[in-house]
């Protein structure tokens, strides 16, 4: 469908533009594509989105953009660290394997002087080994398994670290917005109980979502 101009902005549309750039914004993503999906909502062009944004609605939420970028640094330390710590279990299992192969190698006589009694103790010792070593073949195999499922877990987690990055700080965020917004709606309702126009009421779900809400039931 095509997108048509529209001159005005309701103040619906303005908070709708400023929570899904403080979205983007908290999750990585760009400004560019909040004001792609505020155009596709609204009908209107991504340069349209964006003009308001910069000309009319960025300064007022000057503190939630700083908070949203915050948060973004903390979830990316809090994505390191969870990768570090799983770095360090596979490195661990990694030298359980390396250790259980080394105690499996048979000690080697090391004199020459040796009686043939020594020669067969030794004989039954090493077929003793090998039994146990064949008993713990599967041990072996296991522990292998486990650490190549540990480094694919690892590879998964390093794939999706741009993208959980950006997710963590979803509940602090949308509260502050949630605050500003109220209290902009406050002040509004005080002016407009003047006049006989009343300015909509807004409430969050416990999704983080901003809903408006009749008159008269905003509790």
């Amino acid at each position: 469908m095509v997108k048509v101009r529209q001159d005005a902005w309701s103040h619906e549309d303005d908070l709708l533009l400023a929570e899904t750039v403080l979205r983007h914004i908290r999750e990585g993503s760009t400004q560019l594509n909040a004001f792609e999906e505020v155009g596709d909502h609204l009908n209107r062009t991504s340069a349209a989105c964006g003009f308001r944004w910069n000309a009319e609605v960025r300064n007022k939420y000057d503190h939630a953009i700083d908070l949203a970028k915050r948060q973004r640094k903390e979830k990316k330390r809090a994505v390191a660290v969870a990768v570090q710590s799983q770095k360090q279990i596979v490195n661990k299992t990694e030298q359980a394997v390396k250790q259980h192969s080394v105690e499996q190698v048979p000690a080697q006589p090391t004199e020459y002087n040796i009686s043939m009694d020594m020669v067969i103790g030794y004989l039954k010792q090493v077929k003793k080994e090998n039994q146990s070593s064949n008993q713990s073949k599967a041990s072996m195999e296991r522990l292998e398994k486990e650490n190549q499922s540990l480094k694919g877990q690892l590879n998964e987690l390093e794939k999706k670290l741009s993208v959980t990055e950006k997710q963590l700080n979803t509940v602090q965020e949308d509260y502050q917005v949630f605050i500003q917004i109220m209290e902009r709606a406050r002040k509004m309702t005080v002016l407009d109980d003047q006049s006989p126009v009343k300015t909509p009421a807004f409430r969050m779900d416990k999704n983080g979502n901003l809903q408006q809400v009749a008159n008269g039931n905003s509790n």
